[in-house]
């Protein structure tokens, strides 16, 4: 079965909704939480900063290579929940020195992390390999995958703890996130550094589960849909018309995954444009089939 067989029936959301709504049905939901985000500074981890602070949670730390920005987003959660705490610290996903501070510093400041999302990603310009500058063509890989591998390597110790906490306690704790894209499921002329590097992604998630499943960790690849940012835009202008979903669709789905209500797909590759509640639904037939994974199917 493809992929696209598997997800065609589901009603397709380019906005927030009700039911992933992070200022009225997800309100409260990331009520003592501490939120890890990387990539904060733009776009949908800004978002996502936004939409966890609508939800309640304790703290926000942020990270991104542009202080400016940070900073900015800083104040637009003050601005959203001045009960939320924020900290931010300049990092470059790519070099792990750097993502282990940023760890180490959001732990002193709030005493643990319970959601990290490794939002941070990369883009360049889409050429056949055989045209590729190898340096741009490896960035998407030294971006997207290690950048992700350091994200998970450092927060990983820390949401086990949260996971222990939280579930012990009857909640759900430890929750990782992965940036993915739907390209990880597509064959297209001169995107092969972007495409196989999400692709890698996917698998990464599952070893994440794979690894951790056991000491609660809560793992997901997520598409954000077609979102109209800086990275969009670097694809090709042909595909620019793709890029109808607002960041607030990825954000607030973000929100729910870490709200516990999808902790059964877990170690999965899952679509914010799909709806939640038909996702639920199809909770059985997705389990029994070992679907949204990466499989050769005979």
């Amino acid at each position: 079965m493809s992929i696209q067989d598997q997800f065609r029936d589901f009603t397709t959301h380019h906005d927030r909704y009700p039911l992933i709504d992070s200022k009225s049905t997800l309100s409260g939901s990331a009520e003592g939480k501490v939120v890890f985000i990387a990539g904060a500074s733009r776009g949908i981890g800004q978002a996502t900063a936004i939409a966890f602070a609508q939800a309640g949670a304790a703290a926000v730390y942020l990270t991104a290579r542009s202080e400016t920005d940070l900073q900015e987003t800083c104040t637009l959660i003050a601005e959203t929940n001045p009960v939320t705490k924020t900290a931010y610290s300049v990092c470059d996903v790519t070099l792990a020195d750097q993502v282990a501070a940023s760890v180490v510093d959001c732990v002193a400041q709030f005493g643990g992390i319970d959601v990290a999302d490794a939002n941070a990603g990369f883009l360049g310009p889409w050429v056949k390999i055989g045209e590729s500058d190898p340096a741009s063509w490896w960035k998407n890989w030294e971006v997207n995958m290690q950048g992700t591998y350091h994200i998970a390597r450092y927060a990983l110790p820390h949401l086990i703890d949260s996971a222990k906490r939280h579930d012990s306690a009857g909640q759900s704790g430890g929750h990782l996130i992965l940036m993915s894209s739907i390209g990880a499921q597509l064959l297209m002329t001169g995107a092969s550094d972007y495409q196989t590097s999400k692709h890698a992604i996917n698998r990464l998630c599952e070893f994440v589960q794979s690894d951790h499943g056991e000491d609660g960790i809560k793992c997901f690849a997520v598409h954000p849909g077609g979102v109209a940012t800086e990275l969009g835009h670097n694809m090709p202008e042909e595909m620019h018309e793709y890029l109808v979903d607002t960041p607030d669709l990825a954000a607030c789905f973000i929100v729910w995954l870490a709200s516990g209500q999808a902790d059964w797909a877990k170690g999965r590759y899952l679509s914010a444009n799909w709806d939640v509640d038909e996702l639920k639904s199809a909770r059985t037939e997705i389990e029994d089939n070992d679907l949204f994974v990466n499989r050769l199917r005979a």
